[in-house]
């Protein structure tokens, strides 16, 4: 019999993949339709993520995130979320959809099994599995040839990539998630208004 957890953890996880698909799907629509050029939706983009988590860490309880993470690790999260916004954001202005959330996808999977295996960790043969699929999917998305995503687009995404593999690194030691996201967002909206102004102004 499956225990419970177990199936939590899958439904999550399922629930997680489709949330990043949306994502993708969502930023390519709004970018590709040229509705907003990538500057201005990044702030956009962040700004609405930390009203609403915001709003909804009003109605959760737990730990204080100032008295789970310490200040620089605070910081570091925040500049890796606003990288990962950047890149992803102008990734998608030569990237399709479902390119960009491949290569996007298997990056994670790269970077966090890569940074386990670095602290010793002992991956499970899936996760040797995992790993070498998200290799081979990356090796194969980004070779050159007729189906090759443009460089520069694919180069910023795998960049995304890293960067949120890190932030979801950093992310493991709190103890409140909800009120740690929100707070790296709100830290890293500032960086991406000044991107934002900065290349308008260009």
């Amino acid at each position: 019999m499956t225990h419970p957890s177990t199936v939590r953890t899958a439904l999550l996880t399922a629930l997680t993949l489709v949330a990043f698909a949306a994502n993708s799907l969502l930023t390519r629509m709004a970018l590709g339709d040229e509705a907003i050029d990538a500057a201005s939706f990044m702030p956009l983009r962040l700004g609405s993520g930390a009203l609403f988590l915001w709003i909804l860490a009003q109605f959760r309880k737990g730990p204080n995130v100032e008295s789970s993470t310490s200040q620089p690790a605070k910081w570091t999260a925040a500049l890796m979320l606003f990288v990962y916004a950047v890149t992803f954001s102008f990734s998608y202005l030569q990237l399709t959809t479902g390119t960009g959330a491949l290569i996007l996808f298997g990056t994670v999977q790269v970077t966090m099994i890569t940074a386990a295996l670095h602290q010793g960790e002992k991956p499970q043969p899936l996760e040797w599995v995992g790993l070498l699929l998200a290799l081979v999917g990356l090796v194969y998305l980004v070779s050159p040839g007729l189906t090759a995503p443009p460089l520069v687009g694919a180069a910023l995404m795998v960049v995304a990539g890293i960067a949120w593999g890190g932030y979801s690194l950093l992310g493991r030691g709190s103890r409140n998630p909800v009120a740690y996201t929100t707070i790296n967002i709100i830290r890293a909206v500032p960086f991406a208004i000044g991107v934002s102004l900065v290349t308008v102004s260009m």
